[in-house]
């Protein structure tokens, strides 16, 4: 097993929000991205679930973060279902049929942590 993915779950899911943070406005990244600048390239399952975790934190903009393709698979995991989409709109961000327009052009990859 990689070294980061022996870390505890607090110590996972705060270097996901460090890269998050990053993600510049009027932007989006993938689950797998994130996973990827963190070390542990095969935990984009688990980045996902610590963006589910992170709602209540209004400076993680959970709402950048989207799937391999563009689509906004954690759309469910917002208050409202159009509450994602609303915010990366906000943003200058198209999504037509729950996928980012233009999603290569959108697309951020972090640099890695480590």
């Amino acid at each position: 097993m990689a070294a980061s993915l022996k870390l505890d779950k607090s110590d996972f899911f705060q270097r996901v929000y460090a890269v998050v943070r990053q993600i510049p406005f009027g932007r989006v990244s993938t689950y797998g991205a994130i996973a990827r600048a963190i070390g542990a390239p095969g935990a984009a399952r688990t980045v996902g679930y610590a963006m589910n975790a992170s709602h209540n934190m209004p400076d993680v903009p959970a709402h950048r973060v989207v799937n391999r393709m563009g689509m906004l698979t954690g759309k469910h995991h917002f208050a409202g279902s159009d509450t994602m989409q609303r915010l990366l709109a906000e943003e200058g961000i198209l999504v037509e049929q729950d996928c980012v327009v233009d999603f290569e052009q959108r697309l951020w990859i972090p640099e890695p942590l480590i």
